[in-house]
């Protein structure tokens, strides 16, 4: 837990403005700075930082915040690595209590600099490597997005780290996962004759790798192990580098291999990360909805690619919210994301992602498939299957819409869906608060002639002197007025006269014109 005093003492030394302009180009405008928004697409600066009140402000999307939420927003940072990533750049240590200190006791710093000099050393490696090349060019990748994703090569020796690494023996090399260390205490290098994928974190720092073999054998991939600085059920492969064109176009695609999001973004789709060789995480869908409005998973359309979809899909419910959405496409069983931009090109496949599944109607087609509705037995395995997924689901109107859609795909009523499943019945406002209703109602001010009137029952002297002939001609009754004043004027004092009665403004106690 990070004290909110350091918290407020941290906010009081940066300024927002070297914050942002590290990463967003300002210039000055007036008093604050402007550029173009880096949150949404647009042509002129709607974007502007306030260096006198130390917050950001978008008029065009509305983002806002201090510079924790910018980093956030921008860099897709949990609240605390913001903080820490702030307190870097002032040079301060974060205090934090002895569970945080026992978690990150390892020396990341010298980790992440044994990561670096391995991730040059197979960049190095591959230009030398006509094996290697050849194989990313019948794969059909150009040398701009090998450098773009910083490929390398690991070439086919036992200790081939051993050229960077003279001191082959140190800690490091081990707790970063780049060799193994048998029974017998030798040591050899994790990856050999691979092609390798660096996986970087949200600064840009490699914290892991992913190993292809080039020609036969297994595993066919092979990953970093969980070090103190990789963690795959947090990582996406890709992210780093897509993040821009995620936050352009407001969506992110997920696919299953490190190649798919090569092929992707050389053909024109640059929003596709990868994960890591294991199932779809709630970490995952997290840190993509921080930065998108829309999650498409992306799926072969075998066996495997619909289980990882259900995957996905159970990792997603208790992310989503009313305005962020999950969706699935399933290419059809003979590709996979790579494939399928080679053969039909990236319009079509941007069409396919646009057509992609709604999460909640794959969530319920898939329940349908499994339970026949047509008989009873069917349907309570509905309800049955449905009530651990529906109730995992935080988005009020999203749950709402799905208890509708359950109830008409079943048969049951709205209520009884409700009931089954133990939800609360959905209240509109005025249901969960009665007096909601009376505020709601639209109030209109009283016109000039009720205010007169409510003035002379008050002071009925003045009743003698109201001059009708300046009233506006806002009420039903001043057409009798106009025809015959001193009758109304009478009426009027009628009414004055007679101060018990309970409807003093009723108008048949007016006699008509």
């Amino acid at each position: 837990m990070i004290p909110k005093s350091f918290i407020q003492e941290l906010l009081s030394r940066v300024d927002i403005v070297d914050v942002v302009d590290r990463l967003v180009l300002l210039k000055k405008a007036g008093a604050n700075y402007a550029a173009c928004c880096p949150f949404h697409a647009e042509k002129s600066p709607s974007f502007t930082v306030s260096q006198t009140k130390q917050f950001y402000h978008c008029f065009g999307c509305g983002a806002h915040g201090s510079a924790i939420g910018f980093l956030m927003e921008y860099s897709g940072l949990s609240y605390p690595d913001a903080i820490r990533e702030l307190a870097q750049q002032l040079g301060l240590t974060v205090p934090e209590d002895a569970s945080a200190l026992r978690v990150q006791k390892a020396d990341t710093s010298s980790l992440v600099d044994t990561m670096a000099r391995a991730a040059t050393f197979y960049r190095e490696q591959l230009k030398a490597s006509p094996k290697a090349i050849d194989y990313l060019k019948r794969r059909g990748l150009s040398g701009e997005i090998t450098a773009r994703f910083g490929l390398g090569y690991a070439p086919d020796g036992w200790r081939g780290l051993e050229v960077v690494f003279p001191d082959y023996g140190a800690k490091n090399l081990l707790e970063a996962g780049l060799v193994i260390e048998n029974d017998q205490g030798r040591r050899y290098d994790r990856f050999r004759d691979r092609i390798m994928f660096p996986i970087l974190d949200q600064r840009g720092n490699v914290i892991g790798f992913g190993g292809r073999v080039i020609d036969q054998g297994e595993p066919k991939y092979l990953n970093s192990p969980e070090t103190p600085l990789f963690e795959k059920g947090r990582e996406l492969y890709g992210l780093s580098q897509a993040r821009a064109a995620i936050r352009d176009v407001g969506s992110v695609i997920v696919v299953e291999g490190y190649m798919d999001v090569l092929a992707l973004a050389q053909h024109g789709v640059p929003n596709a990360v990868a994960t890591l060789g294991t199932a779809t995480t709630g970490n995952h869908v997290q840190k993509l909805l921080r930065q998108a409005s829309r999650v498409v998973f992306c799926f072969d359309g075998d066996n495997a690619g619909r289980k990882a979809a259900w995957r996905a899909l159970e990792a997603s419910l208790e992310q989503l919210a009313d305005d962020k959405m999950a969706s699935f496409l399933f290419l059809l069983p003979e590709h996979d994301p790579d494939s399928f931009i080679r053969e039909r090109g990236t319009e079509a496949f941007n069409v396919e992602a646009a057509r992609a599944v709604p999460l909640a109607g794959f969530l319920l087609r898939e329940l349908l498939g499994r339970n026949d509705t047509s008989s009873a037995e069917g349907r309570a395995g509905l309800l049955h299957e449905a009530k651990p997924l529906i109730g995992r689901v935080q988005a009020p109107l999203l749950r709402l819409a799905m208890v509708k859609e359950l109830a008409v795909a079943s048969g049951f009523s709205q209520a009884e869906v409700e009931s089954a499943l133990g939800l609360k019945p959905a209240l509109a406002p005025w249901a969960r608060n009665p007096r909601a209703a009376t505020r709601a109602a639209p109030r209109h001010s009283p016109s000039l002639s009720r205010t007169l009137l409510k003035l002379v029952v008050h002071q009925p002297e003045l009743a003698a002197r109201l001059p009708f002939e300046l009233i506006p001609q806002d009420r039903i009754e001043t057409p009798c007025w106009a025809q015959s004043p001193t009758r109304y004027r009478s009426a009027i004092l009628g009414v004055v006269r007679q101060p018990c009665c309970s409807n003093t403004f009723a108008r048949p106690r007016m006699r008509p014109c």
